[in-house]
């Protein structure tokens, strides 16, 4: 899971700045995407094609980024 996320908020800093360093936080520790994750019952075999869609994506950046590395021209 994750753990819960918590700012320190100095007297003399404003309330938007310290929402906004909170917002950070939380984005960094993955609570709202693991939220829509468990929001709702995920069959096993939906699971499995996004496991292999992600797989397949990050295979493919990859390789896109050794091509460019590849091309380069020194």
């Amino acid at each position: 899971m994750f753990s819960m996320p918590g700012i320190k908020i100095n007297p003399d800093e404003p309330f938007e700045l310290a929402l906004k360093r909170f917002r950070k936080q939380v984005e960094r520790a993955g609570v709202i995407s693991d939220c829509r994750r468990l929001e709702c019952y995920e069959k096993p075999s939906v699971a499995k094609k996004r496991k292999e869609a992600t797989a397949r994506k990050r295979l493919m950046k990859r390789l896109r980024r050794v091509r460019m590395r590849e091309a380069r021209d020194y």
